[in-house]
């Protein structure tokens, strides 16, 4: 299974034109914010002081949410078009199951979303950094490596289970194309939460990205929203809830409950995604057994 996993890593890597594109929702977010809607959000929280450290954090936020969906789906495309050419029945003829062949392009969908995230962040944050001191504790960067990591596990989960019935290379870059486009309004990078109508409010809150970009809010914007409000709690709970910081369904959900609510989302699409592989793979045991 390491080999096929260092097999999709270095199909993945050779096409510099589909990396360039699997990314390029994340950098319209972050060009975006930089020539349009920067302006427009300082102004509106301008009676706050560090409003530049606040919404450079909660653009970063969204920015590696993005990537995670964007540059995981871009790698699962090689399931696709390895079924489609039929590699995936030779790749079948070794020793490997059907659900080992599925595992190592999850395995490797995830490790491209950390990697990309990684260098996203790596983009980012010496910029806001240098053009508005925006600092990071050490806490604060552990909590979002591991938040890295669960976040390309969840989206290359989430998206092998979306690629799984379709069957052409074709179908599955229009597919890309609607997750690519949609991403930046799904996550509130675009438009925070606060500004979107209640239909459009419920649709990012039944998305999973969603949850993942409320996640790296908290970690990221914790330590300056405490200062910020530190006397002010409701100011504190309303600017939570209007830029997607904690979402708000019977009330705002702390970060425990959010996290809660994406290892439910990751069991299933684990169950919907694997236990079919897992269950061919049972058969063929069986059978073999019986003979």
């Amino acid at each position: 299974m390491q080999t096929l996993i260092k097999r999709n890593l270095l199909l993945y890597f050779r096409d510099k034109t589909g990396v360039f594109f699997s990314i390029l929702g994340a950098f319209i977010s972050f060009i975006l914010y930089l020539i349009f809607l920067k302006e427009t959000m300082v102004s509106e929280w301008s009676r706050l002081p560090q409003t530049n450290q606040l919404l450079d954090n909660w653009l970063i936020s969204g920015t590696l949410t993005i990537v995670g969906m964007t540059t995981t789906l871009a790698s699962l495309t090689q399931l696709v078009k390895d079924r489609e050419n039929n590699v995936r029945q030779d790749l079948l003829l070794t020793d490997i199951s059907t659900l080992r062949l599925h595992l190592s392009y999850l395995l490797s969908a995830a490790l491209i979303g950390i990697i990309m995230q990684m260098l996203l962040f790596s983009i980012m944050f010496p910029y806001f950094y240098f053009t508005n001191h925006t600092v990071l504790t050490l806490t604060q960067l552990a909590s979002l490596l591991a938040l890295i990591i669960f976040n390309a596990l969840l989206a290359a989960t989430l998206n092998l289970m979306l690629v799984q019935p379709i069957k052409t290379v074709d179908n599955v870059g229009k597919l890309s194309s609607v997750i690519g486009t949609a991403a930046g309004f799904l996550v509130g990078t675009y438009v925070p939460i606060g500004a979107l109508p209640s239909f459009a409010q419920l649709l990012v809150k039944l998305t999973p990205g969603g949850y993942i970009a409320s996640l790296y809010r908290q970690i990221l914007l914790a330590p300056t929203i405490t200062n910020v409000f530190k006397d002010n709690p409701v100011g504190q709970k309303n600017f939570e809830e209007a830029m997607g910081v904690r979402f708000k369904l019977f009330e705002l959900l702390t970060i425990q409950q959010t996290c809660l609510i994406l290892m439910i989302i990751l069991f299933f699409a684990c169950f919907v995604a694997l236990f079919p592989q897992w269950l061919k793979a049972y058969k063929n045991q069986r059978a073999l057994f019986h003979q």
